[in-house]
């Protein structure tokens, strides 16, 4: 008798605005990531799908973040971006603080599309410094 195997396999969370980068990896509420986590509309991931360059921190407005005592709404497909984007933390691809090498304040809305041809904002793609 052959033993029995079990596969799961779990794909990466499809989230308009991306997701945290923390198990159970919920969808992250717009204004949560900054433009630099962006590349050419996509999300360059987080947590255990990360696919952004070796060495490389983003902006984060943990207001919205649960861990940081976020409990409001999340906002819906097609919704109007916001017009700044009010980073104050960096972030790598894990959840781990450190520096962008630039600051969060010259960032702005409305450039990119999220997974689901989603509006979302930023003005520059990311996947590293700049």
């Amino acid at each position: 008798m052959a033993p029995a195997q079990i596969s799961i396999g779990i794909g990466e969370p499809s989230c308009p605005y991306g997701y945290y980068d923390y198990a159970p990896y919920n969808c992250s509420p717009y204004g949560y990531y900054g433009p630099d986590w962006f590349n050419g509309g996509v999300f360059i991931g987080a947590g255990r799908w990360y696919h952004g360059g070796r060495g490389f921190y983003g902006h984060v407005d943990n207001r919205y973040d649960p861990r940081h005592g976020y409990n409001g709404p999340y906002p819906d497909r097609g919704v109007q971006p916001f017009n700044h984007f009010q980073g104050n933390e960096a972030r790598d691809g894990f959840g781990h603080v450190g520096n962008a090498g630039h600051d969060a304040g010259g960032e702005h809305g409305g450039g990119f599309v999220g997974h689901g041809g989603v509006p979302g904002g930023g003005g520059h793609g990311g996947g590293g410094h700049h």
